[in-house]
This record gives C-alpha cells, sequence and structure tokens, in this order.
C-alpha cells in the first residue's frame, strides 16, 4: 500500500464538509475521486498532496513516497523555454552526460593516453558511469520529452518558445507533461483532461495505461475514467464509499446498492409500523399488555436503520418546442469558414441537418468548430458557400464563453428580463428546477461559479422553446449528475440538435451521427463516438494498403508490413476484448461478493440462528453463493493474467 487515509476529517467552522473518510492506495492502483461539485474532492487530494492538514484523522505514506500533484487549471509558472523545462526533469542525467564527455576528452589527452596506469583507471570511471547512464534511460531521454511533448500537440517549432507566452490551457498541459516524465510514485490529477481535444485524449489514455506508479484522479470525463480507472470513491453527504470497477460499473453498483438500502430501510419500517400498532391497540388491556410491553421493548432494542442518503437534488428540466420545425433543419454546401479570406480554418463544409437527428461535430483544437457554429448563426460571416434552414426552424444557442449572461444583473433578472410577462412565482419555480432557490435567485451573476453559470444558461435555453437547439460545449463546468440530466433531457427533446463536444461519454448518450471538421472539410459517420473510432481505423488501415500498394518503393515490404499491421489490430481487438470479459467477471465477484456479506449477516441474526429451518435455507444458499464467487474468482484471476499477459506483448 502506498498510502492510506484514515479517518480523516474537514471541518469549516462548525459546518463538517466530511468526516472519518478512509481510503487506500495501493502500488500501480487506478484510483478515482468522483463527487458532486462542492462536494470535498480537492479539498481531499489536497491533503493527500499534503498541501493541507486534516482536522481530524491521518495520512499515512510508504516510506520515501514521492507524489506528484496537478491542481485543477494549474499551469508552469517560469522564464524556461518549453523544451529547457521540460528537460530540466533529467537534470542528473543531463549532468552525467556532461561528465561523461569530460572523461571522452580525458581520455583522448595525449598526456593520460601516455600513462597507463591512468588511461585505465580512466576509462574504467567512463565505463561504470556508462553503464548506469545508460540504465537510467540517458541516450533516451530527448526521445521522451519528444514523445510527451507531441502527444500534447508541441511541435519542434514550438520547443524554443517561452512558457510564457502561452494560453493559460497550454500551460497546464506542460504542467501535466513535466508531472508525466517525473515519473512520480503516485500521480494526483485534478481535472487532467481540461483543455485536452479528443485526439489528445485519446494520446493521454494510452499513456497513462502504461504509467508504472499509481494515479489518483478527480475527473467528470465519464469516458476517460472508464478506460483508466480500477477503483472509485464516491464522495457524498460527508462520507466516501469505495467501489471496484471503472466508472460506469460504479454507477451500476451505487444505483443496486441504494435499492438494497431502501428495501431494507423499507421492510424494518414495516416492522416498526406493526410493533407500535400492536402496542398502541394492546398496552391498555390487561390480557394483552405484558406483550404489549414485550413488543415496545423490542421496539426500544432494534438497531434502527438509518433512511438511506439519496441526495437527489439534481436539475429537473425540459426541452419543449412550441412548434414542430419542416424535415430538412439546415444545409450547407462548399462552406469555407474563418476570419478572412487569407485565414480559412476549414473548407468545404457540407451538412445536412435533418428533423430529431442529435449531431456530433469533433475535430482538433483550432480547427473552427466554434467558428463554424458562429457562422451557422449569423455571427461571423461566411468566407465562401451557402447554408440555409429549413421551413418552421427555431434556433436556440448555448454559447460555452457564456457571453450571453450580464455580469451586473442578478439570477432572478437575467430571466425576468427576458419574459417580463411572466408571473414572478413562476420564473422562481423554474429557476428552482435548475437549482437556484431561496438566496441564490439574488446573486449577482458575476459571482457564480462556471457551473452555476452553466446552469442559467440551460435556464435561459429552456425558456425559449426552440425546436433546434445549437450547443458549444454544453458539459463545460457541469459535474457528472448534471451531465447525467443534460443528456437525459437532450434524448427526450422532440426537436433537432447540433452540438461540438470533447465529452466522448456526452457524444455517445446523445449523437445519432458525428461529422469530423478537418481544414480539409467535413466528413460525416452514421453513428456515435465509439462508431466514428471504429471507422477512421478502418480507413487509416485501408489508406496504409492503399499506399503500399501504389508506392513501388514500400511495395516490397507491404506484406510484411500488412501482416504487422494486422497483427497489430487483431492484438488489439483481442486486448479490447479480454478487457470487457476481466470488467464483467469483476463487477461478477463485486455482487457475489455483496451477496455472500448479506447472507452472512443474515444469518448471525438471532432470530435466524435459533430457525433451523430457516437458516438451513439461507446455508444452502450461502454455499451455492461461495461456490459461484470461487468460480468467478478463478475466472478473473485467469482472464486478468491473460490480459495483463496481452497487453505487455
Amino acid at each position: 500500500m502506498l498510502l492510506q487515509v484514515q479517518q480523516v476529517t474537514r471541518r469549516f467552522g462548525a459546518d463538517v464538509l466530511f468526516e472519518n473518510v478512509n481510503m487506500d492506495i495501493p502500488e500501480n492502483g487506478r484510483v478515482a475521486l468522483v463527487g458532486r461539485n462542492g462536494a470535498g474532492k480537492s479539498t481531499l487530494i489536497r491533503m493527500i498532496a499534503g498541501i493541507d492538514a486534516p482536522d481530524e484523522g491521518q495520512i499515512v505514506t510508504k516510506k520515501g513516497l514521492t507524489v506528484g500533484y496537478l491542481a485543477q487549471d494549474a499551469g508552469l509558472d517560469t522564464t524556461n523555454t518549453i523544451w529547457n523545462e521540460m528537460a530540466s526533469v533529467f537534470k542528473d542525467l543531463q549532468d552525467q552526460e556532461q561528465r561523461l564527455h569530460d572523461l571522452e576528452s580525458e581520455m583522448s589527452d595525449p598526456a593520460v593516453i601516455a600513462d597507463t596506469e591512468k588511461l585505465a583507471k580512466v576509462s574504467d570511471a567512463y565505463d561504470q558511469l556508462q553503464t548506469d547512464f545508460k540504465a537510467r534511460n540517458g541516450y533516451g531521454y530527448r526521445a521522451e520529452i519528444r514523445g510527451v511533448l507531441h502527444g500534447f500537440e508541441f511541435g519542434e517549432t514550438d520547443y524554443d518558445r517561452p512558457v510564457t507566452e502561452l494560453s493559460g490551457g497550454q500551460k497546464t498541459q506542460l504542467a501535466l507533461a513535466k508531472l508525466l516524465l517525473e515519473k512520480r510514485d503516485l500521480l494526483i490529477l485534478d481535472e487532467p483532461t481540461n483543455h485536452l481535444d479528443v485526439e489528445t485524449l485519446t494520446w493521454l489514455e494510452g499513456y497513462i495505461q502504461s504509467y508504472k506508479g499509481a494515479l489518483l484522479i478527480v475527473s467528470h470525463d465519464r469516458y476517460f475514467l472508464d478506460r483508466i480507472v480500477s477503483e472509485v470513491y464516491d464522495m457524498a453527504a460527508g462520507t466516501l464509499t469505495q467501489y471496484h470497477g471503472n466508472y460506469s460499473q460504479f454507477v451500476d453498483q451505487k444505483a443496486a446498492q441504494l435499492r438494497r438500502e431502501w428495501k431494507e430501510y423499507e421492510k424494518q419500517q414495516d416492522k416498526i409500523s406493526k410493533l407500535e400498532d400492536f402496542v398502541n391497540r394492546n398496552i391498555v388491556r390487561a390480557s394483552t399488555t405484558k406483550r404489549a410491553q414485550a413488543r415496545r421493548k423490542q421496539l426500544e432494542k432494534m438497531d434502527r436503520i438509518e433512511r438511506p442518503e439519496n441526495d437527489d437534488r439534481v436539475a429537473r428540466f425540459e426541452f419543449t418546442p412550441h412548434r414542430q420545425s419542416g424535415n430538412i433543419v439546415l444545409e450547407a454546401d462548399q462552406l469555407a469558414i474563418g476570419y478572412t479570406a487569407d485565414h480559412v480554418l476549414a473548407e468545404p463544409v457540407n451538412l445536412d441537418v435533418k428533423k430529431h437527428q442529435a449531431i456530433a461535430i469533433v475535430g482538433p483544437n483550432g480547427v473552427g468548430k466554434s467558428t463554424l457554429l458562429k457562422t451557422l448563426l449569423g455571427k461571423i460571416p461566411a468566407i465562401r458557400g451557402q447554408f440555409r434552414f429549413g421551413t418552421g426552424v427555431d434556433t436556440g444557442y448555448y454559447d460555452q464563453e457564456q457571453a450571453s449572461l450580464h455580469n451586473k444583473k442578478t439570477v432572478l433578472a437575467e430571466l425576468w428580463d427576458d419574459h417580463p410577462t411572466t408571473p414572478e412565482g413562476d420564473i422562481r419555480t423554474i429557476l428552482g428546477s435548475f437549482l437556484f432557490t431561496g438566496e441564490d435567485v439574488d446573486k449577482l451573476v458575476h459571482s457564480l461559479s462556471g457551473g452555476e453559470k452553466a446552469r442559467l444558461l440551460l435556464t435561459k435555453l429552456a425558456m425559449k422553446h426552440d425546436n433546434f437547439l445549437i450547443l458549444d460545449e454544453p458539459t463545460n463546468h457541469l459535474d457528472i449528475d448534471s451531465r447525467q440530466v443534460l443528456e437525459n433531457t437532450l434524448n427526450d427533446f422532440d426537436g433537432t440538435i447540433l452540438f461540438v463536444s470533447h465529452d466522448r461519454y456526452f457524444i455517445n448518450q446523445v449523437a445519432t451521427s458525428v461529422v469530423e471538421l478537418s481544414a480539409d472539410g467535413t466528413t460525416l459517420y452514421m453513428g456515435d463516438y465509439d462508431y466514428y473510432v471504429d471507422k477512421k481505423d478502418e480507413q487509416e488501415a485501408l489508406k496504409a494498403q492503399a499506399e503500399a500498394a501504389t508506392n513501388p518503393i514500400i511495395a516490397a515490404p507491404s506484406d510484411s508490413s500488412k501482416q504487422q499491421y494486422q497483427q497489430s489490430k487483431d492484438r488489439q481487438k483481442q486486448v479490447r476484448k479480454l478487457q470487457r470479459q476481466v470488467d464483467a467477471l469483476e463487477a461478477q465477484v463485486t455482487t457475489l461478493g455483496e451477496q455472500k456479506a448479506a447472507l452472512e449477516a443474515e444469518m448471525s441474526k438471532p432470530e435466524v440462528f435459533s430457525d433451523r429451518d430457516q437458516l438451513a435455507k439461507i446455508q444452502v444458499q450461502f454455499g451455492t453463493v461461495s461456490d459461484d464467487l470461487d468460480q468467478a474468482e478463478a475466472a478473473w484471476e485467469e482472464a486478468a493474467t491473460e490480459l495483463e499477459t496481452f497487453s505487455e506483448s
């Protein structure tokens, strides 16, 4: 075990943020910390990182543990160039490298060459230093730096740029790049996927999956968590609960656990109700008073189950169009987008949006996704080409920059000024459905958090009742619960959606098709994000085969290249298949383990233990579950071993 959080509590004055929380991070662990905004996730990881101290409890670490911590939106603050800042990680290797050069010069010195004894001594020192230098990847660290910088989309032309010239997002990416190069025993990442486009996210997932140290990650990116983590700690209602598996498995397990808790709670409440009713009816009757007193003692001694905590305080809303549009919603033909004729971002852009479609636009940062939406909305003129909206189309727009909000207005005025004829009570009710209650409606817009501003924008959008929603990064600033609510709302929307998003989980849940935007225009994929990725892989394979067949220089080894590519693709498919198998078995082991524990608890109850027939029945169930659990654990171990072998090959 690398690190243990033991009975940690954090207070703010008289308010308790969380108390008596526990967490274990094993070597090579892949741990996610999830929970709503404000639950205390960042506070806890600052304690784990050693920045803050807990009010109670302790955090125990393995001796000599090295920890790397990336705070949310925290960028590098240095006057170094990009390359020099990354190279500073390998200062020891650079010193060794310089020492090797010094020894090489010394060995080439005629005076040393003439002195056999001294030459031998210098040569021995050189050989020992060179062996250590090679073992520590001294000859490969520059390639390692280039690989990580390339992954974060920094090319060789950027190496000499001062870090001070970069944007805030780029500085955050560099801070993460430096942490990856440092190879700490434990890497703590708070929202590491912010500011990353889909291509960089995909690269980061691959890099992190092979990371030798342990990971503790706070993230709203559910797709990222599904691919990276194997344990989830859920922070809710001031407590921390552990679940085994990735994010999707956590969601299923938490829902199942809540159902079990409610079932036990309702069962006990029913029993309490019957006992209380018996006592009330019989306590004053001489013939039954003793039995009533016995029931009352039973009630007094009963270990009452607390009402299950289910914080269902989430936004509840819907998008309802005033009218239906025609079947053709939007057509764009040979469109060129950008800001000047000399600076075209993408061309030709072709779109054919039909009623009830939900189309996701994806592409790297800077390719013009937001520019395309603004062009379609008439905020930026098209450089070339044309587009038109269909009959009866009412367009609503969600702006990721939140520029349509008025900083000096209150939350109530922001909505009421747009709908002055709507009664104040109705406006307050609508705001309440978006979690603006009580004094929240009197807050000034500029004092709201990013998540609150996002909810306010969604409130304004819902009040317009448009039938065509154009959304620019609608999940930015939203916590996971709010993202799920938005997904469900959009899936129930009786209209058409065109949206830009880098949230791959969100795209999978909402999109009916994906449009990839590049400098060369648009490409349509008739499916969700996973389908888009699979088709891209197929296209790359066909492209490689076509190039091998037509290029005489590479035609000769094409059979071998094809074979290697196919073997690699087959191996990747097998790894994905095994990963799904391991995940399913892991979930099965967890479920059976919980069933076994529940049966053990049931058998230990006095009323069951004294009832031979009931006890025998439960023992049979216990034996069956135990056998199933042993088989599932054996199958999981076999599949996990096979997966590890495939992943390392």
